[in-house]
């Protein structure tokens, strides 16, 4: 009875213990670990709904912005970080592709982390230097497939989002062509933007404003349906492309053995953020926007999981991957 009674005591307290730390959470600022250079998509989503879940939380959420290896570097951070909720993570579509495209990574994709929600689904378009020569996309793809030995298309490095794009481009058109990668979407749109590449395709988040302004051209967009923002532009599918059908998630996640009190404040405060109607605005000029309802931390995990599956057979199928 007597060890009864201990043990009795001991959980006791640790849930009085768990209950009290998650209800005095946050009690000094959090850091939110974007795995990408600053002023790209991920980095854009993630400080528009920052700044409102800092304002519900009452503490500042900052954006710490940690690149390379295609977002794994940030990750694997946050993965071995405390797991006191001061430390979260805001990552793309590529938390899903790392676990096939690595060789090896310092974390277990699934495992290593809680869940906090979803937090936006980012359609793409395929965009090239202003003065590309073809008219509209079928013409454009028939143009790279002919001068497939001198066509250049920019990414932001192997698994970011831009990248699989191209990858998916190459094996829907059935032709290969020149890569380039940089460190980042930022300098990848800098030198499409100077001619110095033909082509990309990359988020909305980070093409709306060239493509408002003229500064580059657009072609199609790889959601299935038009976008509001661009009625003008087709589909891939239209053009008998659907398996180019991409678009860009995010989320967000803390390390394992969060408190679940803690993990689920983070959650209803996302929620709040993206049912904010300054966010759903900004979202919409950016061309996306997701349910506050799907900001659930179910939600990103059931994601999470699908979407490992679906992109372990395309990456499997092309033989890409990085150590």
């Amino acid at each position: 009875m007597a060890i009864r009674s201990l043990l009795g005591a001991f959980f006791t307290a640790t849930a009085l213990s768990s209950a009290a730390f998650a209800q005095a959470y946050p009690e000094r600022q959090i850091t939110m670990v974007v795995p990408f250079a600053a002023g790209g998509p991920t980095d854009t989503v993630a400080r528009l709904v920052a700044e409102k879940m800092s304002g519900d939380l009452g503490q500042q959420i900052i954006i710490e912005n940690l690149g390379g290896a295609g977002g794994t570097l940030g990750a694997g951070r946050v993965a071995e970080s405390d797991p006191d909720g001061y430390t979260i993570l805001m990552h793309h579509i590529g938390m899903a592709t790392a676990a096939t495209l690595y060789r090896s990574l310092a974390y277990d994709t699934v495992n290593a982390f809680d869940y906090v929600g979803l937090v936006t689904e980012v359609p793409m378009v395929m965009v090239a230097r202003k003065d590309f020569e073809p008219a509209d996309f079928p013409a454009f793809v028939q143009y790279v497939k002919e001068n497939a030995d001198g066509v250049t298309m920019a990414n932001a490095g192997i698994g970011a989002a831009s990248h699989l794009c191209g990858m998916l481009f190459q094996s829907a058109i059935d032709t290969q062509f020149v890569t380039v990668p940089y460190k980042g979407t930022g300098p990848a749109m800098t030198d499409l933007l100077g001619g110095q590449v033909d082509f990309m395709c990359d988020q909305t988040t980070n093409t709306t404003q060239q493509i408002t302004g003229g500064t580059i051209k657009a072609y199609a967009v790889t959601t299935p349906e038009r976008l509001p923002l661009f009625p003008d532009l087709p589909t891939v599918a239209e053009n008998d492309l659907p398996q180019m059908e991409v678009s860009i998630w995010h989320g967000i996640y803390a390390p394992k053995g969060t408190p679940a009190e803690v993990t689920e404040r983070l959650s209803k405060s996302l929620q709040l953020a993206l049912a904010d109607p300054g966010v759903i605005t900004a979202m919409g000029d950016l061309g996306t926007a997701l349910p506050a309802a799907d900001a659930t931390p179910a939600a990103l995990k059931a994601k999470l999981e699908s979407e490992i599956a679906r992109w372990k057979t395309i990456i499997d199928a092309a033989g890409v991957y990085a150590d």
